[in-house]
């Protein structure tokens, strides 16, 4: 989602360094390399406003939540799916002898 600068808090890089959460202050060649890399396939959003590079606060936001969207894995299988394969699967070792 791109940043919507009519409705978002517009800031820019050197205010954006101490924007993160924690104590640290951010360097602005992190700040750069997130919006141009990124993390995890994630990267920062930003706008150019006036020639100076900027993003938004909610942009902060939604770069935080997207890396972290995926730390909780869902199981493969359910209980009862994973009973039926290991059943099958017995099955299939003793028809072949094993």
């Amino acid at each position: 989602m791109p940043i919507d600068s009519s409705t978002e808090t517009i800031i820019e890089f050197d205010v954006a360094r101490t924007a993160f959460p924690g104590d640290k202050r951010l360097s602005l060649a992190t700040l750069h390399r997130w919006r141009l890399k990124g993390i995890r396939g994630v990267r920062l959003e930003t706008i150019l406003v006036g020639g100076r590079r900027c993003t938004s606060r909610e942009a902060i936001g939604r770069f935080i939540a997207e890396q972290n969207a995926g730390d909780t894995p869902t199981p493969a299988f359910s209980p009862s799916q994973r009973k039926r394969m290991a059943e099958a699967a017995q099955l299939a070792l003793s028809r072949a002898g094993v």
